[in-house]
């Protein structure tokens, strides 16, 4: 199945949903490794065929500033003697944020600091000229007195007399805006210098500030890549004790078929010595029954990609699966406990829903030439695809152990988790839940030729 997708580079959206995570990974990556193997031969194909062409009028070019050595001339930030080591760049562009900032900050002081001098200024001008309009007001009064007078003596007397006050009043006038014009520089002037002052001293709190944050972040960060390494590393742990035992299997079934192989030597040899007065003569080998051809057939016989509907995966299971003694328990010969019949994936999950920690069960699918176990998971329900071949059962995906029947890989999986990352292990199996089961069209008696007469 792995195969012909690489070779058509398509997914069936039905088979994409039966896949877990773990085997939608490996199917992406497979995929994408297909995509680079088959540019690189695209690219080495057409090498020689590439010929450099000038570029058309009216076209935008890009040329590259070259090197002493003819290449385009790159320039690495931080490799240059001159140059600043990140921290140092880090560092200045803290400083210079916090300049900003405490500008910013000392600039809306500035302009509160001189709207309220403003506001004093001109209440102090306001005043003074109800002051001095108070002392025209006394003045007119005064000239006005001055004429009621009889002699003229008397009244120039006082006129002169107006006069000097008037004169005296407004040089006391200027007097006193000179002073507040020298108090309101002094006070600008002052605080000026004090902005400064501050503006210094909240740029360092700023730059103080920023800092701690960063180092905080720092720690932070490597918390992180710590617990990132530590899970890591014991990932990597049970990803190699996982190939260990992988490796430990394959030796042990080595070992097995070779075992197996010096016993049949052994058995064909003792019994050619005891056959043909003891010549040397093979056994004749015996035809083929109707049965194997049969079977021979049904092997040949070529499937579309896909089923096309829930009967023909049922006549696929009858023919292909059943004579397999697929879905029946070794030990009793029974239909196992695990094995369901064409359902779909919310009715699994709807079995699972309320069954403990590693429940599962094993279902055919309708959607795809196989079979997928639906597992119970901590929180939600993992579907893993089961494909079939002629030579066994295994996961879907390359480089997976491969097991002569369906029950093996479940009683293997018992011990072993199906991924190192998950750790699923299959616990306790989920029978029917109805009646009657929904595996009755898959495990029907089949009618034979000694049942039909």
């Amino acid at each position: 199945m792995l195969q012909q997708i690489l070779q058509t580079m398509t997914v069936d959206p039905d088979l994409l949903s039966e896949l877990s995570d773990e085997q939608k990974a490996i199917l992406f990556v497979k995929i994408r490794e297909e995509q680079v193997r088959r540019y690189n031969e695209f690219e080495k194909k057409n090498q020689d065929d590439r010929i450099p062409r000038k570029p058309k009028k009216g076209r935008k070019n890009v040329d590259f500033l070259l090197g002493k050595n003819g290449r385009e001339w790159v320039w690495v930030m931080g490799e240059h003697k001159h140059d600043r080591s990140i921290e140092e760049m880090i560092e200045l562009e803290i400083q210079e944020r916090a300049l900003k900032e405490a500008e910013r900050e000392i600039e809306e002081i500035r302009r509160q600091e001189e709207a309220e001098l403003a506001r004093k200024l001109e209440e102090e001008k306001e005043r003074m000229e109800g002051e001095q309009h108070q002392k025209e007001e006394e003045l007119r009064k005064q000239r006005e007195e001055a004429e009621l007078y009889a002699s003229l003596k008397q009244a120039r007397e006082m006129a002169r007399k107006l006069e000097e006050e008037k004169q005296k009043a407004e040089e006391e006038e200027k007097i006193r805006v000179e002073q507040l014009r020298h108090r309101f520089a002094e006070d600008q002037r002052r605080s000026l210098e004090r902005l400064v002052k501050d503006k210094n001293r909240r740029s360092s709190e700023i730059f103080t500030e920023y800092m701690c944050k960063r180092e905080e972040m720092e720690k932070i960060a490597e918390q992180n890549l710590q617990e990132v390494e530590l899970s890591w590393q014991e990932q990597e742990k049970k990803a190699k004790k996982a190939e260990e035992e992988v490796k430990e299997l394959a030796r042990r079934a080595r070992i097995e078929y070779k075992n197996s192989l010096r016993q049949g030597m052994n058995v064909l040899n003792a019994v050619s010595a005891f056959s043909g007065n003891g010549t040397n003569q093979k056994p004749p080998v015996p035809p083929k029954s109707d049965e194997l051809r049969k079977s021979a057939a049904k092997v040949i016989k070529k499937r579309p990609p896909r089923p096309p509907n829930k009967q023909a995966v049922v006549n696929w299971f009858l023919e292909e699966e059943r004579p397999k003694g697929v879905g029946t328990d070794p030990c009793t010969g029974k239909v196992a406990q695990w094995f369901h019949g064409v359902i779909s994936r919310l009715e699994a999950e709807n079995y699972l829903l309320n069954m403990t920690l590693g429940s599962y069960l094993v279902r055919v699918s309708e959607r795809v030439w196989g079979y997928t176990i639906s597992y119970r998971a901590e929180d939600r329900c993992k579907h893993f695809l089961v494909d079939t071949s002629e030579q066994g059962y295994q996961f879907f995906g390359a480089n997976q152990l491969v097991h002569r029947s369906l029950a093996d890989l479940i009683n293997f999986h018992k011990s072993n988790p199906i991924t190192v990352t998950g750790g699923e292990l299959l616990r306790s199996a989920v029978g029917q839940l109805k009646d009657p089961p929904d595996y009755h069209e898959l495990m029907r008696p089949r009618i034979t030729e000694s049942t039909a007469l």
